[in-house]
């Protein structure tokens, strides 16, 4: 019996403990976690992709040959038919600024829209003076479409180098060869009256009595106006209030009729004083009269 129960007790102690390990215990409590399930969900992949990429860019060779079918793959893409521009559509724009656009822009025709640098272009069009705004897309058929806003003309000034159109905010449409023409549109004279063009715009307004006698508006020292009428007139205005001095001239000329006679000069310059200059022979006929008058007194 003793010997049996030695023996039963020997493969009792041999058999091995079904408990887990404390390696293994941790183990599977880790794999329990949800920051171990997220790891081999992103983490694990990172990783190998990282790997590999940092094993790739340190072979030349494989690197070399990943960039160059990477070269081949955008080059074909590029190169579709339908990424292809093959024209140039300018709408809102003048036969002239057409081709004065066409002229400037920078664009050999077929071309991938790819190449096109859009912000760059519509630069180089803004640039014209003509153009008071543009917008450049590329729409279907592989058309580059330019549509521009063009300026318009309100004014032709005239400096001692060139005939030149203005819009109404004074900047600069396109020089002209003849005054005739742009007839219609009121002319400025002299240096920095293309600066003053608001100011010029209200003097029109004002001297809507005698627009049918207005040659120009003449701007004198950069600083102010002169009204120049026909028969040799004007009506010089200051510095400041020229718009308010002008209205008071038409006032006057409407009661009374001055431009009406032999002035030459309506000086509206001191507000307090305005002063009439007369044409030399009304000056003499007025010094004859007056001689005439002295003889009979002195009679």
């Amino acid at each position: 019996m003793r010997a049996l129960r030695a023996r039963l007790s020997h493969q009792h102690s041999a058999r091995p403990d079904p408990a887990p390990s404390r390696l293994a215990y941790r183990l599977q409590r880790l794999s329990l976690t949800p920051s171990f399930h997220r790891f081999l969900r992103v983490g694990l992949p990172l990783i190998a992709t990282f790997g590999t990429l940092g094993w790739l860019a340190s072979q030349p060779e494989l690197r070399a040959e990943v960039q160059a079918r990477a070269l081949d793959i955008q080059a074909y893409v590029e190169q579709r038919p339908e990424f292809t521009v093959h024209m140039l559509a300018v709408e809102g724009a003048s036969p002239e600024l057409i081709d004065d656009v066409r002229e400037v822009l920078p664009v050999a025709f077929p071309i991938s829209s790819f190449d096109l640098d859009l912000d760059a272009l519509r630069e180089v069009i803004a640039e014209l003076d003509a153009v008071a705004d543009v917008s450049l897309r590329v729409r279907a058929g592989g058309v580059l479409e330019a549509r521009i806003e063009e300026r318009v003309p309100a004014f032709v000034w005239q400096t001692r180098a060139a005939l030149v159109l203005l819009d109404a905010n004074g900047h600069r449409v396109a020089p002209i060869e003849a005054r005739a023409a742009h007839a219609k549109l009121p002319l400025l004279v002299g240096p920095g009256a293309n600066e003053a063009v608001p100011e010029a715009l209200q003097l029109l307004q004002v001297a809507q009595p005698v627009t049918a006698r207005l040659i120009a508006l003449q701007r004198i020292g950069e600083r102010r106006w002169d009204v120049v009428l026909t028969e040799d007139q004007r009506i010089m205005l200051p510095e400041e209030g020229a718009v308010r001095a002008l209205a008071r001239a038409m006032a006057v000329d409407g009661a009374q009729e001055l431009l009406e006679r032999d002035v030459s000069v309506l000086d509206m310059r001191l507000a307090e004083r305005p002063t009439l200059r007369l044409r030399p022979a009304a000056v003499e006929a007025l010094w004859a009269i007056r001689q005439v008058t002295l003889d009979e007194d002195e009679r």
